[in-house]
């Protein structure tokens, strides 16, 4: 089972990948605290979640009613409960506090 590595073990791999990204000729741009949030200096307004207008619901209480009358009826055609079976009287052995049996009874 391998090791996970511990928070100190991510934190000196992300600082050697970004030292080998400088020395390669990469660069960092520092951007201001909130800034890459905003578009032309406001916040944006537009969210994908609310660009289509509202649509109707469907009403489905008829299909409701006859899912529900379906299972009804299939309830009502289903088999009787079986009747119960007359079972044989059990034997049940009857013990004392320290586990030795003392008496045999029958049980229906």
């Amino acid at each position: 089972m391998n090791k996970r590595p511990s928070k100190r073990d991510l934190r000196d791999q992300l600082n050697q990948e970004v030292d080998d990204f400088l020395r390669q000729g990469g660069e960092v741009k520092e951007v201001a605290r909130g800034e890459t949030g905003l578009q032309n200096g406001r916040n944006n307004d537009h969210s994908l979640a609310f660009d289509k207008p509202k649509e109707e619901r469907t009403p489905l209480t008829d299909v409701l009613k006859t899912i529900d009358q379906r299972r009804e009826a299939s309830r009502k055609h289903s088999k009787p409960a079986a009747e119960k079976k007359h079972r044989r009287p059990r034997k049940k052995v009857i013990y004392d506090d320290f586990g030795e049996p003392l008496r045999i009874i029958w049980e229906e």
